[in-house]
């Protein structure tokens, strides 16, 4: 499969998304929404990927929204040119950016940010639905959007306040300014710092460390409950779903593999795959119905 405006690259069970328009920055357009929003049930689907680090080429990350090609964000125009979803006269053409969030939201391998350069508006949002956030240290962010006068993309307002607490959110929305890799790691916004050479090996020695001695469905299972649980109203909610996901992995052959080999003091071979062995009771939580009218119509 080929694609315009990403690559995509598997080596040693890590796929590697690099966004591919260098000469635009990286920059967001139609083609680029619809390989990133499409390019998560690849991942999800091979059993050979067992963890995502997502970068980009050249000295940008992503600077954002491409406005090139247009006056203001005529989001009907770039929902139409995306093509990846009916639109009816009076629809609400849904935000790409969220679109994308949403659907890395619900995958079911780990995602690892690997922050090369500037990242502003989407390309500061965009990472947001990712686990761990690595950046270098000549990374610049932005939450530009108050600056564009346009509100927040790629349901940013539900995962950034998650990463960095309601008053930084704030701070950096509300302003629009930018801010360096030192700020971004002070505030949680990223995990750690890097060059730009060691940046790259950095990230595949994190994604290794997350998969080399874990089972692939318990990972998936891990993730999402962390994920759904972040906005949940009690631990009730929590205790119920790992009730059921506990009772249906206990009597698995990766509970038995997990148990014989620390009992053997030797690395686990566990045979269970993402893509035939999640539980029969997955999701426990399923997305909302995204309205199409607003209230007003």
């Amino acid at each position: 499969m080929s694609y315009e405006t990403i690559t995509y690259e598997v080596q040693d069970a890590i796929a590697t998304i690099t966004l591919n328009r260098p000469d635009q920055l990286n920059a967001l357009d139609a083609a680029m929404e619809r390989e990133l929003l499409g390019i998560w049930d690849r991942v999800d689907q091979d059993d050979e990927v067992r963890a995502v680090i997502v970068t980009g080429n050249g000295r940008a990350f992503c600077a954002g929204f491409d406005l090139s090609e247009q006056d203001g964000f005529d989001v009907m125009q770039r929902a139409r040119e995306r093509g990846t979803e009916e639109i009816a006269e009076g629809d609400i053409p849904r935000d790409s950016g969220g679109l994308i969030a949403v659907r890395m939201f619900s995958c079911l391998k780990p995602i690892i940010g690997a922050i090369n350069g500037v990242g502003v508006g989407f390309g500061a949002t965009f990472p947001l639905p990712m686990d761990i956030r690595m950046a270098a240290d000549s990374a610049r962010f932005g939450f530009v959007f108050s600056r564009r006068g346009i509100c927040m993309d790629a349901a940013s307002s539900w995962f950034l306040p998650r990463a960095v607490g309601i008053s930084k959110a704030l701070e950096w929305s509300l302003s629009g300014r930018i801010f360096d890799a030192e700020e971004a790691l002070s505030a949680g916004l990223v995990h750690s710092l890097y060059s730009s050479e060691a940046l790259m090996p950095a990230a595949r020695e994190m994604a290794e460390s997350l998969i080399s001695d874990s089972a692939p469905v318990s990972v998936a299972i891990n993730r999402q409950l962390l994920w759904n649980m972040a906005g949940a109203q009690h631990p009730m909610d929590a205790h119920w779903m790992e009730s059921v996901y506990i009772a249906e992995r206990g009597p698995a052959a990766d509970a038995a593999e997990g148990a014989a080999s620390f009992l053997e003091k030797r690395p686990p071979s566990f045979p269970m795959t993402v893509s035939a062995d999640m539980p029969a009771s997955f999701p426990l939580v399923h997305e909302p119905k995204f309205e199409q009218r607003s209230s007003g119509q």
